[in-house]
């Protein structure tokens, strides 16, 4: 019998033994399951300026840790080996949130704070990143999410008791932008604004040339933004070619810095990256 994975926008109704779009989850002998559970891979030791964060526990260090899969088609994923491909091709090793816990505390004496759940989009596997989070946090270390914000706000409630902060990727502010990415604008609205209610959250928007760096489109965003709290962080971050995203060059950093500028007319803190 057909299941309903319900974790995302996509409601992907699966027969048994068949994954969802995410390549993560999956119908098992009629129940949905995270099929991606403690399976790692990727992991290391990263500042974390690089999550973007920019105003949480700044000059820290952090065990960032990925699995795969991912609910969106960005066409320029830069882990898309990871995220996009089939999971088969993705080498992964097991390590449960015990043994994750373990790992980050044993980094404390390198400068480690916590856990980074990253690289892929953490929330397509979120029982993993519920259990591990949990550990670690009750062994007095922080965990932070980085995500696409494309889930439902349940999922969303049982992470935020355990996530000390986050950094959402808003990846335009046109809705017609998010269906070719496979994903929607009011849903990740939605959940910025809950997260913001109880969590560090900081925002990222790559500019993708033609895509969404208009002006306008920008000084639209950010006043949505400062409606949810103005002191909230943007990255304004410039693109490279990258995956199926090859037809056109970097952004232009000129181009950067004003689309930064006329957030910052609404934003306190406003901060551009890859430049």
């Amino acid at each position: 019998m057909n299941q309903v994975c319900r974790v995302c926008i996509h409601h992907c109704s699966l027969r048994p033994g068949q994954s969802g779009l995410c390549g993560a989850r999956k119908n098992e002998e009629g129940t949905i399951v995270c099929g991606n559970y403690g399976l790692v891979t990727s992991m290391g030791l990263d500042p974390i300026e690089k999550k973007p964060l920019k105003m949480f526990r700044p000059g820290g260090r952090i065990l960032s840790v990925g699995s795969f899969g991912c609910n969106l088609r960005c066409p320029f994923c830069q882990n898309h080996e990871i995220s996009i491909e089939e999971p088969q091709k993705a080498e992964a090793v097991f390590i449960s949130p015990e043994a994750l816990a373990e790992k980050a505390g044993e980094l404390v004496t390198a400068g480690n704070i916590g856990v980074a759940f990253t690289y892929n989009e953490p929330l397509v596997g979120w029982e993993y990143v519920r259990d591990a989070a949990k550990l670690v946090k009750g062994s007095g270390m922080d965990n932070v999410l980085v995500t696409n914000g494309t889930a439902s706000l349940q999922v969303l409630e049982e992470l935020l008791p355990y996530i000390d902060a986050m950094n959402i990727d808003l990846k335009a502010f046109r809705e017609e932008t998010y269906r070719k990415l496979g994903g929607d604008l009011e849903t990740v609205k939605a959940f910025i604004t809950r997260a913001a209610k109880d969590c560090h959250v900081e925002l990222t928007t790559l500019i993708v040339p033609g895509e969404n760096d208009d002006l306008a489109e920008m000084e639209e965003e950010a006043r949505w933004i400062a409606s949810v709290g103005n002191e909230i962080p943007l990255h304004v971050t410039r693109f490279f070619p990258r995956y199926h995203m090859t037809d056109r060059d970097a952004t232009e950093v000129r181009q950067v810095y004003r689309l930064a500028q006329a957030a910052g007319k609404y934003l306190e803190n406003v901060f551009v990256g890859n430049c």
